[in-house]
Protein backbone atom coordinates (compact mmCIF):
# COMPACT_ATOMS: atom_id res chain seq x y z
CA UNK A 1 0.00 0.00 0.00
CA UNK A 2 1.23 3.48 -0.85
CA UNK A 3 -0.22 6.84 0.25
CA UNK A 4 0.84 10.22 -1.14
CA UNK A 5 -0.39 13.77 -0.68
CA UNK A 6 -0.32 16.46 -3.33
CA UNK A 7 -0.94 20.05 -2.30
CA UNK A 8 -3.15 22.00 -4.71
CA UNK A 9 -2.74 25.18 -2.66
CA UNK A 10 -2.53 26.08 1.05
CA UNK A 11 -6.14 25.07 1.65
CA UNK A 12 -6.69 22.16 -0.74
CA UNK A 13 -4.90 18.85 -1.29
CA UNK A 14 -5.43 15.45 -2.90
CA UNK A 15 -4.50 12.19 -1.20
CA UNK A 16 -3.87 9.14 -3.37
CA UNK A 17 -4.13 5.67 -1.80
CA UNK A 18 -2.76 2.80 -3.89
CA UNK A 19 -3.85 -0.68 -2.82
CA UNK A 20 -2.36 -3.78 -4.45
CA UNK A 21 -3.64 -7.35 -4.52
CA UNK A 22 -1.08 -8.35 -1.87
CA UNK A 23 -2.72 -5.89 0.56
CA UNK A 24 -6.17 -7.44 0.47
CA UNK A 25 -5.95 -10.95 -1.01
CA UNK A 26 -5.34 -12.76 2.29
CA UNK A 27 -8.23 -10.97 4.02
CA UNK A 28 -10.63 -11.71 1.17
CA UNK A 29 -9.63 -15.39 1.11
CA UNK A 30 -10.18 -15.69 4.87
CA UNK A 31 -13.65 -14.15 4.71
CA UNK A 32 -14.64 -16.36 1.77
CA UNK A 33 -13.35 -19.43 3.61
CA UNK A 34 -15.53 -18.56 6.58
CA UNK A 35 -18.48 -18.10 4.21
CA UNK A 36 -17.79 -21.53 2.76
CA UNK A 37 -17.80 -23.17 6.21
CA UNK A 38 -21.18 -21.71 7.10
CA UNK A 39 -22.96 -21.41 3.75
CA UNK A 40 -26.28 -23.24 3.33
CA UNK A 41 -26.72 -23.88 -0.39
CA UNK A 42 -29.24 -26.48 -1.65
CA UNK A 43 -27.53 -29.61 -2.97
CA UNK A 44 -24.39 -29.25 -0.86
CA UNK A 45 -23.56 -30.29 2.67
CA UNK A 46 -22.64 -27.48 5.02
CA UNK A 47 -18.92 -26.75 4.67
CA UNK A 48 -18.62 -28.61 1.36
CA UNK A 49 -19.73 -25.89 -1.06
CA UNK A 50 -17.15 -25.50 -3.87
CA UNK A 51 -14.98 -22.41 -3.35
CA UNK A 52 -15.60 -21.39 -6.96
CA UNK A 53 -19.31 -21.15 -6.27
CA UNK A 54 -18.69 -19.14 -3.09
CA UNK A 55 -16.41 -16.73 -4.96
CA UNK A 56 -18.94 -16.36 -7.77
CA UNK A 57 -21.74 -15.55 -5.34
CA UNK A 58 -19.92 -13.48 -2.72
CA UNK A 59 -16.48 -12.66 -4.13
CA UNK A 60 -17.10 -9.15 -5.50
CA UNK A 61 -19.03 -7.94 -2.46
CA UNK A 62 -16.36 -9.26 -0.05
CA UNK A 63 -13.59 -7.73 -2.15
CA UNK A 64 -15.22 -4.29 -2.13
CA UNK A 65 -15.90 -4.46 1.60
CA UNK A 66 -12.38 -5.54 2.55
CA UNK A 67 -10.70 -2.99 0.27
CA UNK A 68 -12.89 -0.22 1.70
CA UNK A 69 -11.96 -1.28 5.25
CA UNK A 70 -8.26 -1.08 4.32
CA UNK A 71 -8.87 2.26 2.65
CA UNK A 72 -10.62 3.89 5.62
CA UNK A 73 -8.03 2.57 8.11
CA UNK A 74 -5.18 3.82 5.93
CA UNK A 75 -6.77 7.26 5.50
CA UNK A 76 -7.38 7.67 9.21
CA UNK A 77 -3.85 6.55 10.09
CA UNK A 78 -2.29 8.86 7.49
CA UNK A 79 -4.26 11.93 8.61
CA UNK A 80 -3.36 11.21 12.24
CA UNK A 81 0.32 10.54 11.69
CA UNK A 82 0.77 13.52 9.36
CA UNK A 83 -1.18 15.70 11.85
CA UNK A 84 -3.29 17.16 9.07
CA UNK A 85 -5.90 19.62 10.31
CA UNK A 86 -8.75 18.93 7.90
CA UNK A 87 -12.16 20.55 7.57
CA UNK A 88 -15.11 18.27 6.97
CA UNK A 89 -14.16 14.80 5.71
CA UNK A 90 -12.12 13.59 2.73
CA UNK A 91 -14.24 13.54 -0.45
CA UNK A 92 -13.79 10.66 -2.94
CA UNK A 93 -12.61 12.09 -6.25
CA UNK A 94 -12.48 9.09 -8.63
CA UNK A 95 -14.96 6.73 -6.96
CA UNK A 96 -16.97 6.16 -10.15
CA UNK A 97 -13.83 5.26 -12.15
CA UNK A 98 -12.67 2.32 -10.01
CA UNK A 99 -12.46 -0.93 -11.98
CA UNK A 100 -13.20 -3.64 -9.43
CA UNK A 101 -12.23 -6.35 -11.91
CA UNK A 102 -8.61 -5.19 -11.75
CA UNK A 103 -6.08 -6.45 -9.19
CA UNK A 104 -4.70 -3.09 -8.06
CA UNK A 105 -6.64 0.08 -7.19
CA UNK A 106 -5.85 3.77 -6.89
CA UNK A 107 -8.20 5.96 -4.86
CA UNK A 108 -8.10 9.75 -4.77
CA UNK A 109 -9.58 11.98 -2.08
CA UNK A 110 -9.94 15.74 -1.91
CA UNK A 111 -9.01 17.42 1.37
CA UNK A 112 -10.01 20.82 2.72
CA UNK A 113 -7.25 22.06 5.03
CA UNK A 114 -7.68 24.38 7.99
CA UNK A 115 -6.00 27.75 7.44
CA UNK A 116 -2.99 28.99 9.38
CA UNK A 117 -3.76 32.27 11.20
CA UNK A 118 -3.12 34.26 14.35
CA UNK A 119 -5.69 35.43 16.91
CA UNK A 120 -5.13 38.80 18.58
CA UNK A 121 -7.62 39.33 21.40
CA UNK A 122 -6.01 42.68 22.24
CA UNK A 123 -6.24 44.07 18.74
CA UNK A 124 -9.65 45.70 18.98
CA UNK A 125 -11.34 47.41 21.91
CA UNK A 126 -14.56 45.91 23.22
CA UNK A 127 -17.02 47.62 25.55
CA UNK A 128 -17.58 45.93 28.92
CA UNK A 129 -20.67 47.01 30.80
CA UNK A 130 -20.71 47.31 34.58
CA UNK A 131 -24.37 47.44 35.58
CA UNK A 132 -25.08 49.23 38.85
CA UNK A 133 -28.22 49.39 40.94
CA UNK A 134 -28.82 53.14 41.30
CA UNK A 135 -30.72 54.88 44.09
CA UNK A 136 -33.94 55.00 42.07
CA UNK A 137 -33.88 51.23 41.53
CA UNK A 138 -33.12 50.59 45.21
CA UNK A 139 -35.97 52.84 46.32
CA UNK A 140 -38.35 51.09 43.91
CA UNK A 141 -37.24 47.68 45.21
CA UNK A 142 -37.81 48.76 48.80
CA UNK A 143 -41.24 50.07 47.79
CA UNK A 144 -42.04 46.77 46.05
CA UNK A 145 -41.02 44.79 49.15
CA UNK A 146 -43.14 46.99 51.41
CA UNK A 147 -46.12 46.51 49.09
CA UNK A 148 -45.59 42.76 48.80
CA UNK A 149 -45.52 42.29 52.58
CA UNK A 150 -48.12 44.94 53.32
CA UNK A 151 -51.85 44.57 54.08
CA UNK A 152 -54.80 44.91 51.72
CA UNK A 153 -57.65 47.11 52.89
CA UNK A 154 -60.93 46.57 51.03
CA UNK A 155 -62.61 49.66 49.53
CA UNK A 156 -65.67 50.50 47.44
CA UNK A 157 -64.33 53.34 45.28
CA UNK A 158 -61.19 53.62 43.13
CA UNK A 159 -58.57 56.17 44.11
CA UNK A 160 -55.00 56.73 42.95
CA UNK A 161 -52.66 53.95 44.08
CA UNK A 162 -55.40 51.35 44.54
CA UNK A 163 -55.37 47.77 43.24
CA UNK A 164 -58.38 46.78 41.16
CA UNK A 165 -59.59 43.27 40.43
CA UNK A 166 -62.01 42.87 37.56
CA UNK A 167 -62.75 41.28 34.19
CA UNK A 168 -61.92 42.75 30.77
CA UNK A 169 -64.30 41.77 27.96
CA UNK A 170 -64.43 42.49 24.23
CA UNK A 171 -66.37 40.71 21.52
CA UNK A 172 -64.03 42.04 18.82
CA UNK A 173 -61.01 40.07 20.09
CA UNK A 174 -63.01 37.52 22.12
CA UNK A 175 -61.49 38.82 25.34
CA UNK A 176 -62.71 37.64 28.73
CA UNK A 177 -59.83 38.02 31.16
CA UNK A 178 -59.99 38.38 34.92
CA UNK A 179 -57.03 40.30 36.25
CA UNK A 180 -55.68 42.47 39.03
CA UNK A 181 -53.85 45.68 38.27
CA UNK A 182 -52.77 48.81 40.09
CA UNK A 183 -53.69 52.29 38.96
CA UNK A 184 -49.92 52.86 38.88
CA UNK A 185 -49.70 50.28 36.06
CA UNK A 186 -51.89 52.45 33.82
CA UNK A 187 -49.97 54.89 31.59
CA UNK A 188 -52.94 56.27 29.60
CA UNK A 189 -54.26 59.50 31.09
CA UNK A 190 -57.82 59.11 29.73
CA UNK A 191 -58.10 55.49 30.94
CA UNK A 192 -56.88 56.47 34.41
CA UNK A 193 -59.41 59.32 34.60
CA UNK A 194 -62.22 56.92 33.59
CA UNK A 195 -61.35 54.61 36.51
CA UNK A 196 -61.00 57.29 39.17
CA UNK A 197 -64.15 57.30 41.33
CA UNK A 198 -65.55 54.09 39.82
CA UNK A 199 -67.14 51.72 42.32
CA UNK A 200 -67.30 47.98 42.86
CA UNK A 201 -69.88 46.56 40.42
CA UNK A 202 -69.40 49.35 37.85
CA UNK A 203 -68.75 48.57 34.18
CA UNK A 204 -66.14 50.99 32.77
CA UNK A 205 -65.56 51.47 29.04
CA UNK A 206 -61.89 51.85 28.10
CA UNK A 207 -59.70 51.94 24.99
CA UNK A 208 -56.63 49.75 24.92
CA UNK A 209 -54.45 52.12 22.86
CA UNK A 210 -51.68 53.52 25.06
CA UNK A 211 -53.25 52.12 28.25
CA UNK A 212 -49.94 50.57 29.28
CA UNK A 213 -46.42 51.86 28.71
CA UNK A 214 -45.34 48.53 27.22
CA UNK A 215 -47.55 46.82 24.62
CA UNK A 216 -46.46 43.44 26.01
CA UNK A 217 -48.63 44.20 29.05
CA UNK A 218 -51.62 43.79 26.73
CA UNK A 219 -50.87 40.05 26.78
CA UNK A 220 -50.79 40.01 30.56
CA UNK A 221 -53.92 42.03 31.27
CA UNK A 222 -56.14 41.32 28.24
CA UNK A 223 -54.98 37.79 27.46
CA UNK A 224 -54.38 38.48 23.75
CA UNK A 225 -51.73 36.79 21.61
CA UNK A 226 -48.28 38.33 21.18
CA UNK A 227 -48.97 39.50 17.63
CA UNK A 228 -52.25 41.14 18.69
CA UNK A 229 -50.65 42.84 21.69
CA UNK A 230 -48.55 45.21 19.58
CA UNK A 231 -50.50 48.36 18.76
CA UNK A 232 -53.75 46.93 20.17
CA UNK A 233 -56.44 49.56 19.61
CA UNK A 234 -59.91 48.33 20.57
CA UNK A 235 -62.69 49.19 23.01
CA UNK A 236 -62.95 46.96 26.10
CA UNK A 237 -65.30 46.82 29.05
CA UNK A 238 -63.96 46.43 32.56
CA UNK A 239 -66.26 45.07 35.27
CA UNK A 240 -64.88 46.12 38.66
CA UNK A 241 -65.19 43.30 41.20
CA UNK A 242 -62.80 44.38 43.96
CA UNK A 243 -60.95 47.53 45.05
CA UNK A 244 -58.16 47.36 47.58
CA UNK A 245 -55.73 49.80 49.07
CA UNK A 246 -52.38 48.28 49.91
CA UNK A 247 -51.01 49.50 53.21
CA UNK A 248 -47.26 49.17 52.95
CA UNK A 249 -45.36 47.16 55.53
CA UNK A 250 -43.15 48.95 58.02
CA UNK A 251 -39.40 48.65 57.62
CA UNK A 252 -38.72 46.97 60.94
CA UNK A 253 -36.68 44.08 62.26
CA UNK A 254 -39.56 41.65 61.87
CA UNK A 255 -39.67 42.33 58.12
CA UNK A 256 -35.87 42.21 57.77
CA UNK A 257 -35.73 38.83 59.54
CA UNK A 258 -38.54 37.49 57.38
CA UNK A 259 -36.66 38.50 54.24
CA UNK A 260 -33.08 37.51 55.05
CA UNK A 261 -33.03 35.53 58.28
CA UNK A 262 -32.59 36.63 61.85
CA UNK A 263 -30.14 39.50 62.35
CA UNK A 264 -28.69 39.48 58.79
CA UNK A 265 -30.14 42.95 58.05
CA UNK A 266 -30.91 45.47 60.81
CA UNK A 267 -31.65 48.77 59.01
CA UNK A 268 -32.99 50.30 55.81
CA UNK A 269 -29.43 51.18 54.85
CA UNK A 270 -28.37 47.53 55.20
CA UNK A 271 -31.49 46.43 53.32
CA UNK A 272 -30.56 48.63 50.34
CA UNK A 273 -26.99 47.36 50.51
CA UNK A 274 -28.22 43.75 50.40
CA UNK A 275 -30.60 44.50 47.53
CA UNK A 276 -27.76 46.21 45.66
CA UNK A 277 -25.42 43.23 46.11
CA UNK A 278 -28.04 40.72 44.98
CA UNK A 279 -29.17 42.82 42.00
CA UNK A 280 -25.66 43.57 40.76
CA UNK A 281 -24.74 39.90 41.11
CA UNK A 282 -27.60 39.05 38.73
CA UNK A 283 -26.72 41.95 36.44
CA UNK A 284 -23.14 40.67 36.19
CA UNK A 285 -24.38 37.49 34.48
CA UNK A 286 -26.14 39.53 31.79
CA UNK A 287 -23.13 41.81 31.40
CA UNK A 288 -20.82 38.78 31.06
CA UNK A 289 -23.01 37.24 28.37
CA UNK A 290 -23.03 40.51 26.45
CA UNK A 291 -19.24 40.79 26.78
CA UNK A 292 -18.75 37.22 25.55
CA UNK A 293 -20.99 37.83 22.52
CA UNK A 294 -19.24 41.10 21.67
CA UNK A 295 -15.70 39.68 21.96
CA UNK A 296 -16.72 36.73 19.78
CA UNK A 297 -18.20 39.06 17.14
CA UNK A 298 -15.07 41.21 17.24
CA UNK A 299 -12.78 38.21 16.79
CA UNK A 300 -14.81 36.88 13.86
CA UNK A 301 -14.81 40.28 12.19
CA UNK A 302 -11.13 41.07 12.72
CA UNK A 303 -9.42 37.67 12.43
CA UNK A 304 -8.80 37.37 8.72
CA UNK A 305 -8.18 34.06 6.96
CA UNK A 306 -9.35 32.21 3.86
CA UNK A 307 -11.31 28.97 3.83
CA UNK A 308 -11.50 26.20 1.19
CA UNK A 309 -14.96 27.48 0.20
CA UNK A 310 -15.51 25.34 -2.89
CA UNK A 311 -14.47 22.15 -1.08
CA UNK A 312 -16.68 22.88 1.92
CA UNK A 313 -19.68 23.54 -0.32
CA UNK A 314 -19.13 20.19 -2.06
CA UNK A 315 -18.76 18.48 1.33
CA UNK A 316 -21.99 20.07 2.64
CA UNK A 317 -23.80 18.90 -0.49
CA UNK A 318 -23.08 15.21 0.19
CA UNK A 319 -22.55 14.97 3.98
CA UNK A 320 -26.17 15.14 5.12
CA UNK A 321 -28.89 12.52 5.01
CA UNK A 322 -30.21 14.09 1.83
CA UNK A 323 -27.95 15.27 -0.98
CA UNK A 324 -28.22 19.02 -1.62
CA UNK A 325 -28.16 20.84 -4.91
CA UNK A 326 -25.19 23.09 -5.65
CA UNK A 327 -27.36 26.15 -4.98
CA UNK A 328 -28.71 24.83 -1.65
CA UNK A 329 -25.23 23.74 -0.52
CA UNK A 330 -23.88 27.22 -1.25
CA UNK A 331 -26.71 28.83 0.73
CA UNK A 332 -26.15 26.45 3.65
CA UNK A 333 -22.42 27.21 3.62
CA UNK A 334 -23.08 30.94 3.72
CA UNK A 335 -25.35 30.43 6.74
CA UNK A 336 -22.77 28.35 8.60
CA UNK A 337 -19.55 30.12 7.60
CA UNK A 338 -19.55 32.53 10.56
CA UNK A 339 -19.97 29.64 13.00
CA UNK A 340 -17.18 27.66 11.32
CA UNK A 341 -14.84 30.64 11.51
CA UNK A 342 -15.50 31.00 15.22
CA UNK A 343 -15.00 27.26 15.81
CA UNK A 344 -11.52 27.58 14.29
CA UNK A 345 -10.74 30.74 16.29
CA UNK A 346 -11.98 29.24 19.55
CA UNK A 347 -10.13 25.98 18.92
CA UNK A 348 -6.89 27.86 18.38
CA UNK A 349 -7.38 29.96 21.51
CA UNK A 350 -8.10 26.88 23.64
CA UNK A 351 -5.13 24.94 22.26
CA UNK A 352 -2.62 27.79 22.58
CA UNK A 353 -3.76 28.95 26.02
CA UNK A 354 -4.51 25.62 27.72
CA UNK A 355 -8.23 26.36 28.03
CA UNK A 356 -9.41 22.78 27.69
CA UNK A 357 -11.49 21.38 30.53
CA UNK A 358 -9.95 18.52 32.51
CA UNK A 359 -11.95 15.89 34.39
CA UNK A 360 -10.59 17.13 37.73
CA UNK A 361 -11.79 20.67 36.91
CA UNK A 362 -15.18 19.33 35.91
CA UNK A 363 -15.44 17.36 39.14
CA UNK A 364 -14.48 20.38 41.28
CA UNK A 365 -16.93 22.57 39.35
CA UNK A 366 -19.76 20.10 39.96
CA UNK A 367 -18.91 19.91 43.69
CA UNK A 368 -19.02 23.71 44.01
CA UNK A 369 -22.36 23.76 42.19
CA UNK A 370 -23.74 21.08 44.56
CA UNK A 371 -22.46 22.99 47.59
CA UNK A 372 -24.21 26.19 46.41
CA UNK A 373 -27.48 24.35 45.81
CA UNK A 374 -27.35 22.69 49.24
CA UNK A 375 -26.74 26.08 50.87
CA UNK A 376 -30.03 27.32 49.42
CA UNK A 377 -31.77 24.69 51.54
CA UNK A 378 -29.82 25.54 54.69
CA UNK A 379 -27.24 22.74 54.33
CA UNK A 380 -24.13 24.88 54.69
CA UNK A 381 -21.52 22.34 55.76
CA UNK A 382 -21.73 19.17 53.62
CA UNK A 383 -18.88 16.71 54.10
CA UNK A 384 -16.44 16.06 51.30
CA UNK A 385 -17.71 12.46 51.18
CA UNK A 386 -21.24 13.72 50.52
CA UNK A 387 -20.03 16.03 47.75
CA UNK A 388 -17.91 13.28 46.19
CA UNK A 389 -20.85 10.86 46.19
CA UNK A 390 -23.29 13.32 44.60
CA UNK A 391 -20.69 14.51 42.07
CA UNK A 392 -19.94 10.93 41.04
CA UNK A 393 -23.64 10.30 40.45
CA UNK A 394 -23.96 13.47 38.35
CA UNK A 395 -20.83 12.75 36.31
CA UNK A 396 -22.08 9.26 35.45
CA UNK A 397 -24.80 10.93 33.35
CA UNK A 398 -23.49 11.80 29.87
CA UNK A 399 -26.01 14.58 29.34
CA UNK A 400 -25.08 16.21 32.66
CA UNK A 401 -21.39 15.91 31.84
CA UNK A 402 -21.98 17.63 28.51
CA UNK A 403 -24.06 20.40 30.10
CA UNK A 404 -21.54 21.08 32.86
CA UNK A 405 -18.62 20.89 30.41
CA UNK A 406 -20.24 23.53 28.22
CA UNK A 407 -20.76 25.79 31.24
CA UNK A 408 -17.18 25.37 32.43
CA UNK A 409 -15.81 25.83 28.91
CA UNK A 410 -17.74 29.08 28.60
CA UNK A 411 -16.53 30.27 32.02
CA UNK A 412 -12.89 29.56 31.17
CA UNK A 413 -13.15 31.38 27.87
CA UNK A 414 -14.95 34.34 29.47
CA UNK A 415 -12.28 34.64 32.18
CA UNK A 416 -9.57 34.49 29.53
CA UNK A 417 -11.21 37.34 27.63
CA UNK A 418 -11.58 39.41 30.81
CA UNK A 419 -7.88 38.98 31.57
CA UNK A 420 -6.52 39.40 28.04
CA UNK A 421 -8.92 41.29 25.76
CA UNK A 422 -8.70 45.04 25.27
CA UNK A 423 -11.73 46.14 27.29
CA UNK A 424 -13.24 49.55 27.98
CA UNK A 425 -15.51 49.53 31.03
CA UNK A 426 -18.70 51.57 31.05
CA UNK A 427 -20.82 51.93 34.18
CA UNK A 428 -24.56 52.08 33.48
CA UNK A 429 -27.90 51.55 35.17
CA UNK A 430 -29.86 48.44 34.21
CA UNK A 431 -32.40 50.41 32.15
CA UNK A 432 -29.63 52.09 30.19
CA UNK A 433 -27.88 48.76 29.67
CA UNK A 434 -31.04 47.25 28.18
CA UNK A 435 -31.47 50.24 25.84
CA UNK A 436 -27.85 50.20 24.66
CA UNK A 437 -27.15 46.47 24.60
CA UNK A 438 -30.39 45.26 23.03
CA UNK A 439 -31.46 48.25 20.95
Amino acid sequence: MNITKKDIDKLNAVITVEISKDDYAGKVEKVLSDYRKNANIPGFRKGHVPMGMVKKQYGKAVLVEEVNKLLQDALHKFLTEEKLDVLGNPLPKNEADINWDADDYSFEFELGLAPDFNVDVKGNEVLQYKIVADEEMLNNQVKTIRKQYGKLISKNEVEKGDEITGTFTSSEKEIEKKTTLSTEDIAGKSQLESLMGAKVGDMVSLNTKGMFADDHDNQKYFGVAHDDAHGLDIAVSFKIEEVNKREMAELNQELFDKLFGEGVVTSEEELKKKIKEDAEGQFAQQSDQKLLNDVVDSLIENTKFDLPDAFLQRWIAVSGEKKLSEEDAKAEYERSEKGLRYQLIEGKLRAENNLQVTFDELKEYSKNMIKAQMAQFGQNNPTDEELESIAARILSNKEEVQRLSEQLNTNKLLNYFKENAKLKTKEVTYDKFVKEAYA
